[in-house]
């Protein structure tokens, strides 16, 4: 199953034979309170800087945010979209819980996007779902539903159903534009969190064969040595099935665990990318 998505002069396409899709999550005001000030006072050029830096760090998508209070969230979310799109080919992942932001965002994408995203809840599905199909854009669908986030693998997967159901069976969305999350909560507040997680992705797989992307940084959350635990639980996630994640695309640590995940599991043949990375960035430094 392969997921594709464009900007207008480049393609990402995601899957399990390919390459693990690093998204990029720093252009996102949450936990930065500098950049969110910058941003109500009509400051971007920070979205300049953090595009450089994950491009530089070798994400293959950047994720957009723009939920901050006290501001006109769809009009934001478009005027940033395009100063990305000034600045980089890469696909972009259009991230917000506001309907009208997501409609502003893909009004404005000039390319096939990947919307973050939709949980199965009726009333959710029903004014997002519509917009995916418009667009022809390919959506991340969280398999938790009116009643919270499922504690067990079998319960998240029977809402993989569901929303495969709907997208697919009410709205005609095609089952390679359904990207779903398999929802990453942090192993310090459940030592089962993680263990749940990769029953989760193992379970979609095997079932669907559905690319999946989460939230990388998640299942660290609170502990010390964060990039490490990132680092070791992306690649085994990775293993399970996990094609993509939506992570710090400036963390060598990190970047570097999904390559060799790549180079170990033959999706990198002979090694060509990773050699190629490491000669990079030796050069980098001489």
């Amino acid at each position: 199953m392969h997921t594709v998505v464009r900007s207008q002069s480049k393609e990402v396409v995601i899957g399990p034979d390919q390459p693990f899709c690093i998204i990029g999550e720093r252009i996102n005001p949450t936990g930065r309170k500098a950049f969110g000030e910058d941003l109500r006072a009509g400051d971007l050029s920070q979205i300049v800087v953090d595009v450089e830096e994950q491009v530089a760090g070798g994400a293959h998508m950047l994720d957009v945010n723009m939920g901050i209070p006290f501001v006109d969230e769809a009009e934001l979310l478009a005027e940033a979209i395009e100063l990305v799109q000034e600045h980089t080919d890469l696909p972009i992942c259009i991230d917000s819980s506001v309907v009208e932001a997501l409609e502003a965002g893909l009004e404005a994408y000039q390319g096939k996007a990947l919307v973050n995203s939709v949980t199965c809840e009726r009333e959710r599905l029903d004014r997002i779902l519509p917009l995916v199909k418009k667009h022809g854009a390919a959506i991340i669908c969280l398999t938790n539903d009116e009643t919270g986030i499922p504690e067990t693998a079998a319960a998240r997967i029977e809402i993989c159903a569901q929303l495969i159901d709907i997208a697919c069976g009410e709205y005609a969305i095609p089952i390679e534009d359904i990207v779903i999350d398999p929802l990453a909560m942090t192993v310090g507040a459940d030592p089962q969190a993680v263990v749940n997680t990769l029953e989760t992705i193992e379970g979609i797989r095997d079932q669907f064969d559905l690319n999946m992307t989460l939230g990388g940084s998640n299942i660290s959350f609170g502990l010390p040595g964060r990039h490490a635990l990132n680092a070791a639980f992306l690649a085994v996630a990775s293993r399970a099935g996990l094609t993509s994640a939506i992570m710090d695309a400036r963390t060598p640590q990190i970047v570097e665990a999904c390559r060799a995940a790549d180079l170990l599991l033959s999706r990198d043949e002979w090694g060509t990318k990773w050699i190629a990375a490491h000669r990079e960035a030796q050069a980098a430094v001489s």
